[in-house]
């Protein structure tokens, strides 16, 4: 059989050939290449998407969250609450700030941070919440929201995986203080390198993320803080501005594929997804859990299908985190998914037949002995 790929940008691409060429002639004609006219229309028109005031383009996604630590006056003392269950960027946000993250537990049936879990975690230096909407899921806003107002903290959401999500009729993005999203690659929205951006309804706190961003800078040579230099560049904001107008069209397609993958793959064998009833989700990513998954996965690359495992080591178990390991709660959740986790093909490149192949392939290799 063909090879199906877990992700496959250039048959995306080649549907907006002609319109991503134009937008690189435009703005290598206007030799304006930071900070230009074209990062200052996608901030309007991201924001608009989110349903939000404000936006600023920033360098990529783990940026994204450190900035809006830091302008929220996070730092050394300071505890931030993040799921067991991510990826590490969001980890190195907070240690990046000179703060503590906390590992919260997932729900072992959404894979998302636990509500619960978080009152329990909470302590006299927890600062902030990030929720992170994992695989384009948003995570449970309502009680979170709920219990940061009454504690006093703030939530700041990591909706690297979430561009469309909604949860309530709200897009993510707009449910919490401030959001941080990831322009790599890969991502439902996704530039042809690096970026990011920070969405949020806060003026003043908009205001101060623009300017840690800039070198600490609101005024060219006039530095009020010490600050970085993470700027999303003038080309990749002309690449976003071409593909936001096809998100919506592309995550409708995802939730085509999600759903013949439901309706395929029924077997108690294969641990499905579920989803929590305010959600809309738009798969990034669709994450299934298996037993013997070196096998599984072994047999369906065998076979020609792409898959990865999302994450395979959590980040309380990196070597990055290895002696604050030994001081936090067993994180017995998050250990368990890494075991057994593997994530399926999905994206705009992907036909309903081509999903077919791959359930048929997985109950095969599931229903079968080694």
């Amino acid at each position: 059989m063909n090879t199906i790929h877990f992700l496959d940008l250039a048959t995306t691409h080649d549907s907006i050939r002609q319109e991503l060429d134009a937008a690189y002639q435009r703005v290598m004609h206007s030799s304006r290449f930071i900070l230009g006219e074209e990062v200052a229309a996608f901030e309007r028109e991201f924001s608009a998407y989110c349903g939000v005031g404000q936006c600023i383009g920033v360098g990529n996604g783990l940026d994204a969250i450190h900035l809006v630590l830091r302008a929220l006056g996070i730092g050394p003392g300071d505890e931030v609450l993040v799921p067991s269950n991510t990826y590490i960027a969001t980890w190195l946000a907070v240690s990046q700030a000179g703060a503590t993250p906390v590992p919260v537990e997932p729900l072992a049936s959404t894979h998302n941070i636990d509500p619960q879990a978080i009152e329990r975690a909470i302590t006299p230096r927890t600062r902030a919440i990030i929720p992170v909407h994992l695989y384009g899921q948003p995570a449970d806003m309502a009680p979170i929201c709920e219990i940061a107002r009454r504690r006093g903290l703030k939530v700041v959401e990591d909706a690297a995986q979430a561009h469309g999500a909604l949860y309530d009729g709200q897009r993510a993005g707009s449910l919490g203080d401030a959001a941080a999203f990831s322009f790599y690659p890969g991502k439902n929205l996704g530039a042809l390198g690096d970026g990011g951006a920070v969405v949020t309804r806060d003026e003043a706190l908009a205001k101060r993320v623009r300017t840690l961003a800039n070198y600490g800078s609101k005024v060219k040579y006039v530095h009020d803080v010490s600050g970085y230099n993470s700027r999303l560049d003038e080309l990749q904001a002309a690449f976003l501005r071409v593909k936001l107008p096809y998100l919506d069209e592309w995550n409708a397609h995802r939730r085509v594929l999600v759903d013949r993958y439901f309706a395929r793959l029924r077997d108690e064998a294969i641990g499905l997804p579920v989803v929590i009833g305010k959600a809309s989700p738009v798969w990034h990513l669709f994450v299934v859990r298996v037993q013997e998954r070196a096998r599984v996965m072994r047999y369906l690359q065998e076979s020609g299908v792409g898959v990865q495992i999302h994450y395979p080591i959590p980040p309380m178990r990196s070597g990055a985190y290895q002696e604050q390991c030994r001081t936090m709660q067993p994180c017995a959740i998050a250990d368990a998914l890494s075991d057994d986790v593997l994530s399926l093909p999905i994206g705009p490149h992907l036909s309903v037949a081509q999903v077919d192949s791959v359930c048929e392939l997985l109950l095969e290799a599931v229903r079968s002995t080694g």
